[in-house]
């Protein structure tokens, strides 16, 4: 009787964890290990002397205190925040914008929206390469065009300038999170009710009215997603900066993911780079809880 139990228990009640358990010890061995490998190093003193070594110096807190007072980390950070910001912010209202034009349904409107979407699945390396040609000083389209137009009399060095080099880098993010925004946008429009629209244009309501007091309301849990989500992938950015600037001219344009690759991989400083790592993973991690909470909130 008692085994009968057992097997009923075993076969309708806990058969789910056979199915979740092949994802959780993948995550548990490339997730979960190397981030608490990470936060062990960012408490120790390792560089290239001390990395083989048995017993590795025991540093505390002091590399945290140190990226604090370090200028190049400041300003990494500083960067990270405008950096997302603003391509979140271009995102979402040129997404909003296209996913209003493409819920029209015109007879083009799917085939277009489908091209829309090939900025996004393009590789973020080929993007950067892309762009590193239309930002190129001396054979850049960008100056090309400006020069044959007249606005500009000399070439601008976009990507070498201290004071324009972070702004070709957030047009070719924009550039890649535009369909993202769409997509997501357009999905909620589907789910409005078209009779809420009919009920309003029947009382008189016009569009501005109908926008503000039906389709934004109506989009809040699908915006939410888009900016939290938007900010998660823009705010861990890595391989768009590294390969358009590699963090230069003179630092201006390093996130937190490539000064930590800096400090680790070509200064050495593995300890303090595994610093400067688990400040992006404390701020993605609090944005994550938040994303959560606001999810869960929806449901209820």
């Amino acid at each position: 009787m008692n085994q009968t139990k057992k097997k009923k228990l075993f076969k309708y009640d806990n058969v789910g964890i056979l199915f979740v358990l092949p994802a959780f010890l993948y995550m548990l061995v490339f997730v979960g290990y190397p981030i608490v490998k990470n936060i062990i190093l960012s408490l120790q003193d390792v560089t290239v002397r001390t990395l083989t070594a048995d017993h590795k110096p025991f540093a505390g807190l002091q590399n945290y205190i140190d990226i604090f007072q370090d200028p190049v980390f400041v300003k990494s950070l500083v960067n990270t925040l405008l950096f997302t910001v603003c391509c979140l912010v271009l995102q979402f209202i040129i997404g909003f914008l296209l996913a209003l034009f493409f819920n029209q349904h015109f007879s083009v409107s799917k085939p277009v929206r489908g091209l829309m979407l090939i900025p996004w699945m393009i590789p973020i390396t080929v993007t950067a390469l892309m762009f590193k040609f239309i930002f190129g000083t001396d054979v850049g389209i960008l100056n090309y065009i400006l020069t044959s137009l007249g606005i500009i009399s000399e070439n601008i060095d976009w990507l070498t300038s201290t004071n324009t080099a972070l702004f070709g880098i957030i047009c070719a993010n924009v550039w890649i999170g535009i369909p993202f925004n769409m997509i997501l946008i357009s999905t909620g429009l589907t789910t409005i009710p078209k009779e809420l629209y009919e009920s309003a244009s029947i009382d008189g309501a016009g569009k501005v009215q109908t926008f503000f007091k039906i389709t934004l309301p109506l989009l809040r849990p699908t915006i939410e997603s888009v900016l939290i989500l938007g900010f998660i992938y823009t705010f861990k950015v890595f391989d768009l900066v590294y390969v358009m600037t590699g963090g230069g001219p003179v630092n201006s344009t390093h996130m937190l993911s490539t000064y930590s690759y800096k400090l680790s991989f070509e200064m050495f400083k593995y300890s303090k780079g595994s610093a400067v790592a688990n400040v992006l993973l404390v701020i993605l991690m609090i944005v994550g809880v938040f994303y959560l909470r606001a999810t869960k909130e929806e449901e209820e």
